[in-house]
Order: structure tokens, then sequence, then C-alpha cells
């Protein structure tokens, strides 16, 4: 997954990038479906195993513009985990309680705790996209927060959790066709929100601020990996190949039977 990694320091330029691109599974849709299969079950194993063991947490940040996957990922990748150690926390415009402290307050209550998977469906990263490109803080504010957010996921590194950050990058004529079908599909018209289409019209403000934070948080320590999804099937393996990869760092063991259990009879 390392040619979906941006590195720390490295100019984006979201121009450059295909969304169609397939390149990092060298193998046809059939295969690439195939092979997800067997990550998602070696990720269920490996995830109920962290849960065991009750190991660093992992976080998991979706980022991506509207119709850009987070949904359909959550719902294919973590389709067969343990409920008890996987959870979605999903952002909402901030509440008069949330205001009233700093922005990454409520951020904070959401991470995981020892042994759990947290999944962002957005994240506190709309702090420095939508509250640029809809001007809800001046320039300096946002420009700040930059500096906050890595600090934040700094911390909570230095503490033992795995923050792993992935967006996911479309092109204006596949969100078209998606945002299309919502409304020509009667069983995807809860999806549908009049304010996505006035979303959409910003998309040329959304560039340069994606390309931005992308540049500017993206560090060795909570890494963003920039992926082409106009093809969902590649977009699922990328995610599942990543975060087995991140456990399989781990190199976790089973824990053993406490030492008052070794000798019991079950009669």
């Amino acid at each position: 997954m390392e040619r979906l990694r941006v590195r720390p320091g490295s100019r984006v330029r979201l121009s450059r990038v295909d969304p169609d691109d397939t390149s990092a599974f060298a193998g046809s849709k059939r295969a690439a479906r195939k092979d997800s299969g067997r990550l998602i079950a070696q990720f269920d194993r490996l995830q109920e195993l962290l849960y065991a063991c009750h190991a660093g947490p992992v976080l998991v940040v979706l980022q991506g513009l509207d119709t850009a996957g987070k949904d359909g990922t959550i719902r294919h990748v973590f389709e067969g985990v343990n409920p008890q150690g996987v959870r979605v926390a999903r952002f909402q415009v901030p509440t008069p309680i949330e205001k009233d402290h700093d922005f990454l307050w409520r951020v904070h209550l959401e991470t995981p705790a020892k042994g759990e998977i947290v999944i962002f469906n957005r994240s506190h990263y709309e702090d420095v996209l939508a509250a640029r490109v809809d001007r809800l803080v001046p320039r300096r504010e946002w420009v700040r927060r930059y500096r906050a957010i890595n600090e934040f996921e700094r911390n909570l590194h230095d503490e033992g959790t795995s923050v792993v950050k992935f967006f996911f990058y479309i092109s204006e004529d596949e969100q078209r066709r998606r945002l299309q079908e919502r409304l020509d599909d009667p069983t995807k018209h809860w999806k549908f929100r009049p304010a996505d289409l006035a979303e959409r019209a910003r998309w040329p403000l959304y560039v340069p601020a994606i390309e931005e934070m992308l540049e500017r948080t993206s560090t060795a320590w909570a890494p963003w990996f920039l992926v082409p999804s106009n093809k969902k099937w590649y977009r699922n393996w990328v995610v599942s190949k990543t975060l087995v990869e991140v456990l399989e760092h781990r190199q976790l063991k089973w824990p053993p039977l406490p030492p008052e259990a070794r000798s019991a009879r079950i009669p």
C-alpha cells in the first residue's frame, strides 16, 4: 500500500491522480473481490485477537466528498467483526455544547479504548475542510488547526493507538452518476439531500482544501492513504489490505489461561 501513502512533506495534486486507477492490485475485478473476501475474514480474526489481548487500539479515519463511499466501505469491510470491539463515530454539525469547547473536544471523546477499533465516518478533518470552504472560521483559525490535529494524533500514537486515514477520491463524473442514482433508485432516496448539490457546486473550492490537508497532516505517525475510488471493489480491497497489514504488524498472540484457571476441570 506504500504507493497510496501520502509521504510527509510531499506535494499533492489531485489533478495528477486517476480516480479510476486500480494498479495497486495486479488482477481482475473478480480476483480482487475474491481476495477481499479472504482479507475480510483475516481482518475479522485479527480484530478478535486485538480485542482478546486488550492491545493498543486502532483509529480508522474515512474522509471523502459526498458519495465517495464511506458508508459502503464500513458495510463491506467491517461486515463480520465482533460489535463488542468495533464501533462507528459519525460527526454531524456541532451542538451548542460542542461549540462551547475546542474543536477537538468532541473528537477525543470518541477515540478508541484498548482492544477497540473505532471508525470515524467523517471526522475532525471537517474542521479544516468544510470550515474552510464554507468560511465558518477565519483563515488563521483553520491554519492553526493543522498543528493541533497533528499534535492530537501524535499523542494518540504515543499512547499506543494506530491511526490510519483514508481519503477516497472520485471524479466529478462519478459523483454525478452516484447522485443521479440516489434520485432514480427508490431504495436510495433516503441518502439524497438537497445540500449535496450545494456541496457539489463547491468542488473547485474543495480541491485545494483537500490537497493542503493531505500535505500538512500526513505524518509518520498518522499517514493518509489517497485511494482512487471510482471502482468500489478496489476501494474496499485497499482498505481491507491496509488494515490487515496494520494489525499483522502488531504480531499479537492469543493470551494464555490465567494461572488460577490452568488446573480447572469441567465437571
